[in-house]
Parts: structure tokens; C-alpha cells; sequence
């Protein structure tokens, strides 16, 4: 293990509830970076008590620069990105050890998320057509984007069989609550990025959201919580659009 060579970094605010299942699944990494957006909650303690280096740091709306903060303070080759509610499993983290460093060509690896949400797991919809690009040769590249970001990386990337475990927002209100968070970022970082709002992006484009999600990706297959999910998902972008509209009315500030 200690040849593997790998730093975790995972970004948390008030994450006391998962913090402790999240670092245990990284115990194959031979460094475990916390940046630690002023939690509230017992969050670092419990970090530092696993043996976590921790760093407190405003996040300021900029999911990227968290990110590559915690990427400058990783001491070793490969750096693996991971959010305090996803796990990485037994199967995955021994392909892990078992892939780095056989292809020297090879500057990422992407992984499939799957969601566990509500007391099931989702396999269609959104949730179903996830892939991350999460595990990154240091000096291959860099986080670039508020809120949805990607990491732009300079060369071959690769891809693993078994997925990253996902357990987001355990009840509706956490996940609207979520959602209003990450939709006032998503206007900020449009507004940024020159994009501008209407009455057909704030009226249509929720719509055709969840018809895309619901219907085309079969979210329908999941049941109530396809649904549920899709429905959500459908407000994230009715709020996103809406809001970028009130901002660039000056009716928020940024």
C-alpha cells in the first residue's frame, strides 16, 4: 500500500453524519486531505481522530478552487476525489491497487456513480448515465468551474468497472435544500461564464429536464423515486435559470 502512492481530498461542510464511513473507505490511500468549509458540526474532529489532515477553508461558491486547494497540499502522485457522501468499495479500491501505475500513458480514470437514494438504489435517469473523472496524476490538469465542475486533464484517461457509491440527501427536504444551494451557484457561475436567462430557459428547459431524465434515460423504471428524483431535479433548473434572471436584473446580489 505504501508503494500506491495515492492522496485522497474530500471537500466537506457539516458532514458529521458521513464523514467517518467516507475516510474509512479511503484507508487504502496513503494520505487523506479534508478542506473543511467551517463546519458547524463535530466534522473535523472525527476527521483528525481518523488520522485526516485537515485544512479549514471558505468555500466562497467555488466548488473548483476547494478542490485545487486540496490538490496543492497532496504530497503524492495520484490524487482521488471524493465527496464525504460517496464510498469507495472493497472491489474498487483493490482494482484500484491492482491498475495504478501499469500504463504510464494514463493520467485519469473515470468511474461510474451510483445513487442510493430513499432505500434504493437508482440505475436509470440521471443517476444511470453518471460517469466522474475523480482519480487524476498530479500536475495532469485542474478543476475549472463553480459549481458542476470537470477537471480538464491533459492526456489518456481510463476507466474502472466497479462504481463509486453515492448517498446523497436521505430525505426529499435535504435534497430541495441542496438543490437551492447548488441552483444559486449555478447562476452565478453562468452569469460568470456570459450566459443569460428568458422566459424559454426558465418556462421549457425545466420541462425538458425531466422529460430527459423521467422519460428518455427511463427514470420511469425507478419507481417512485425515478420520479421523485426527476421532479427534483426538474426545480434545480427551473431555480437556476430563474435566479440568474434575477441577478442579472440586479434583483440579487452575486
Amino acid at each position: 500500500m505504501a508503494n500506491l502512492s495515492v492522496s485522497a481530498v474530500v471537500l466537506t461542510k457539516n458532514e458529521e453524519s458521513n464523514i467517518k464511513d467516507c475516510i474509512e473507505s479511503l484507508k487504502f490511500c496513503d494520505e487523506i486531505i479534508v478542506v473543511d468549509d467551517n463546519s458547524k458540526d463535530e466534522t473535523t474532529s472525527i476527521a483528525e481522530k481518523l488520522g485526516a489532515k485537515v485544512y479549514k477553508r471558505y468555500m466562497d461558491m467555488n466548488y473548483s478552487e476547494q478542490s485545487n486547494f486540496g490538490m496543492e497540499k497532496a504530497q503524492n502522485k495520484w490524487v482521488l476525489f471524493l465527496d464525504a457522501d460517496e464510498r469507495i468499495t472493497d472491489n474498487l479500491s483493490k482494482d484500484i491497487v491492482n491498475t495504478l501505475g501499469r500504463n504510464e500513458q494514463i493520467k485519469g480514470y473515470y468511474f461510474r456513480r451510483v445513487d442510493y437514494m430513499w432505500g434504493s438504489w437508482l440505475k436509470h435517469g440521471e443517476s444511470g448515465y453518471s460517469t466522474v473523472l475523480r482519480l487524476v496524476r498530479k500536475g495532469s490538469g485542474n478543476w475549472v468551474r463553480r459549481v458542476h465542475p470537470r477537471f480538464e486533464i491533459r492526456g489518456r484517461t481510463s476507466e474502472f468497472s466497479y462504481p463509486i457509491k453515492h448517498y446523497p440527501h436521505q430525505s426529499v427536504g435535504a435534497f430541495i435544500e441542496s438543490v437551492d444551494r447548488w441552483s444559486t451557484w449555478h447562476a452565478v457561475a453562468n452569469n460568470e461564464e456570459g450566459k443569460s436567462s428568458s422566459v424559454i430557459k426558465i418556462l421549457f428547459w425545466p420541462a425538458a429536464h425531466f422529460v430527459k431524465n423521467f422519460i428518455i434515460r427511463m427514470g420511469f423504471l425507478d419507481g417512485i423515486q425515478g420520479f421523485v428524483f426527476a421532479i427534483v431535479m426538474s426545480f434545480h433548473s427551473y431555480l437556476a435559470w430563474s435566479k440568474l434572471w434575477m441577478l442579472q436584473k440586479r434583483f440579487i446580489k452575486n
